[in-house]
């Protein structure tokens, strides 16, 4: 007769699985639920903390490899879910549906923002959860041509609702003007839009919403950190010194109102030449990483020029949607995956579940 394996001992075997983000195991972590054992055959849960987790197949992998080898199992069954924590602090006045906050940030204008907000947004999107951009960048909306959208939102008694494209819950100043009109407003005028953003769209139910601030450290930065929680804030730059000088500056104003910067993502790193495979450093190279590296703040990826970037953006479709296969969209899963994963360490670690958290580079 075989001898019967016991849910401690699952338990103990499952418990070399280290959180890379967290390094804690799974199991001391709460992730494992559900364990089923009947006949040698084994099922449980592993309830991750986002559907975008970078290691989610890992893990599988191990716990499959690792509960196998038990005496006495004949079958492993391993369930993979996800359940986003909330990261806004005490219960906030607006969004009180929404359980991550993600502001997209630059010092200057002309690193490629925008376009970074609409790709992660689709591939956090495209990994299961629910997800909402607010184009926040009332000088230069550009979400409508991003996302391909071309008509404007519904508005209700008290609410407008959103424009879903790309799996993403889509609102932006865009869907009300003219595309070659431009918006001529004094601050006040803009912080009190972004209020309205915030307070009379139906956003709903999200996991997280992605917020494309305007270039800068003035009035829309400051209107939002004062208005909701921000989980996080990532910033975006290239790899010239120019550029830099104003990474500092986004990075010390996001201190000043404390919402904590998760990483710096540098965009238009380097060209690839497709026929030669040559690397050139058109905005020469480094940036990212002395910024980083000065600031002790994570490089989330440093994102190379490439054609199929701006071509995605221009025809209303983001490359993690229209060419999914390529490399320059699995860089922005990849950042989608790194960037859940830091998002769920410092909503555990806000709730007290980890003293420290140590962030990985392997993602």
């Amino acid at each position: 007769m075989s001898p019967t394996v016991s849910e401690n001992q699952v338990l103990d075997a499952l418990s070399n699985i280290i959180d890379p983000d967290l390094q804690k195991d799974i199991v001391s972590l709460g992730f494992v639920k559900d364990i089923s054992i009947e006949n040698g055959k084994v099922s449980f849960t592993i309830e991750l903390t986002t559907p975008a987790c970078p290691v989610k197949d890992r893990f599988r992998e191990e716990a499959q490899r690792l509960v196998g080898a038990l005496e006495g199992v004949t079958e492993v069954d391993v369930n993979m879910s996800a359940n986003v924590r909330a990261n806004l602090g005490p219960e906030p006045e607006v969004l009180t549906g929404v359980r991550n906050v993600i502001a997209i940030a630059s010092g200057k204008g002309g690193v490629g923002k925008s376009t970074v907000a609409a790709n992660l947004a689709c591939a956090l999107a495209k990994s299961g959860s629910s997800v909402g951009l607010l184009d926040a960048d009332i000088y230069g909306p550009s979400a409508p041509i991003m996302f391909g959208i071309h008509e404007q939102p519904k508005v209700g008694e008290s609410k407008i609702t959103p424009i879903e494209a790309h799996g993403v819950h889509v609102m932006s100043l865009g869907f009300f003007t003219d595309e070659r009109t431009p918006v001529i407003w004094r601050g006040p005028l803009v912080g009190r839009m972004i209020q309205q953003f915030l307070s009379d769209v139906e956003w709903g139910k999200l996991d997280y919403l992605v917020i494309d601030l305007p270039p800068g450290t003035g009035d829309a930065q400051l209107t939002l950190a004062q208005s909701c929680p921000i989980s996080g804030a990532i910033i975006i730059t290239t790899p010239q010194e120019v550029a830099l000088e104003d990474v500092y500056r986004a990075i010390r104003m996001f201190g000043h109102v404390n919402v904590p910067v998760v990483g710096i993502v540098e965009n238009m790193s380097t060209f690839i030449a497709p026929d030669t495979g040559k690397r050139y450093d058109i905005f020469r190279s480094g940036g990212g990483r002395r910024a980083a590296k000065e600031f002790k703040i994570p490089l989330l990826t440093e994102l190379p020029i490439n054609s199929d970037i701006c071509e995605g953006g221009d025809s209303g479709v983001p490359i993690v949607i229209g060419n999914p296969e390529s490399p320059a969209a699995q860089a922005y899963v990849d950042l989608s995956g790194s960037v859940a994963g830091r998002l769920s360490a410092l909503a555990l670690q806000g709730a007290g579940q980890t003293a420290e958290i140590k962030f990985s580079t392997e993602h």
